[in-house]
């Protein structure tokens, strides 16, 4: 058997996927958006692209976790909490996508992916609204109650499929009382990375990860995090936005038609 059993063009494409989908996280997030669908589209099943992708691109999020430190000083606590429901419905997610038939999975992925796509598409205003949203008024333990229970479903969402997370996560974080953007980010990482790190595991222990393509999208995500970056600043938000949003609708048409017709 082949040790590396991936042509050049095959390496190619994951890497050049998960190199723009780095550098799109980096910047604006929603590089699933990007990565996952060439799995897809190199014919990889669509289970083990899910999970291949998810432990591909995780070593990517600690990056970002790395990079809000300073915002996480002083925080309050109770926020930590999240962990916990992160935790628990990332594991019950990555077990969801390991007993879903892969023709299911194969009808639901064109709706996963448009609905991250809108997810995506609506971060901006998401923002605004959360930006001012009142501090005191969701200050209860009511809301934290809600806001956990939140965050065990998108947490759930989040190791199924993933794509999009981190926008509602931001609304969590809003119904907890944060206005700070960037301390809400840093706290969107911290969540992100529990979610992404135990599916990863889970996928990893069961056999779904493809070792070869998740190796290349490693390094790409990597490269792309730490290189593609600046080049993504120059195109700007908008147009990285754009460019996410447009891969995501033809993703999202092209695995529809396959899928359905």
């Amino acid at each position: 058997m082949d040790v590396f059993p991936l042509s050049i063009f095959q390496i190619l494409v994951a890497f050049v996927a998960s190199f723009v989908a780095g550098a799109i996280n980096s910047v604006a997030g929603g590089g699933t958006l990007v990565s996952f669908p060439a799995l897809v589209w190199l014919g990889v099943p669509s289970v083990i692209a899910n999970a291949t992708n998810t432990v591909a691109m995780w070593p990517g999020s600690m990056g970002s976790l790395w990079g809000y430190r300073r915002e996480m000083q002083g925080l309050n606590r109770r926020m930590l909490l999240l962990i916990i429901p992160s935790l628990v419905g990332g594991i019950l997610g990555a077990l969801l996508l390991r007993i879903t038939p892969p023709g299911v999975f194969d009808r639901l992925v064109p709706f996963l992916i448009f609905f991250a796509t809108i997810l995506f598409l609506a971060q901006d205003p998401i923002q605004r609204r959360l930006k001012t949203s009142d501090p005191e008024a969701h200050n209860t333990d009511t809301w934290l109650y809600g806001a956990l229970g939140f965050q065990f479903l998108v947490s759930l969402y989040g190791g199924y499929f993933g794509a999009g997370i981190g926008i509602l996560m931001l609304a969590a974080l809003s119904i907890m009382g944060l206005t700070d953007i960037h301390q809400m980010n840093g706290l969107k990482n911290v969540f992100a990375s529990c979610i992404n790190g135990i599916a990863a595991v889970y996928f990893i222990s069961t056999g779904l990860v493809n070792w070869p393509y998740s190796v290349v999208m490693i390094a790409g995500a990597v490269a792309g995090g730490y290189l593609g970056a600046g080049a993504a600043r120059k195109l700007g938000r908008k147009v990285v936005r754009g460019i996410v949003v447009a891969v995501g609708l033809s993703m999202t048409a092209a695995l529809f038609l396959r899928a359905w017709l």
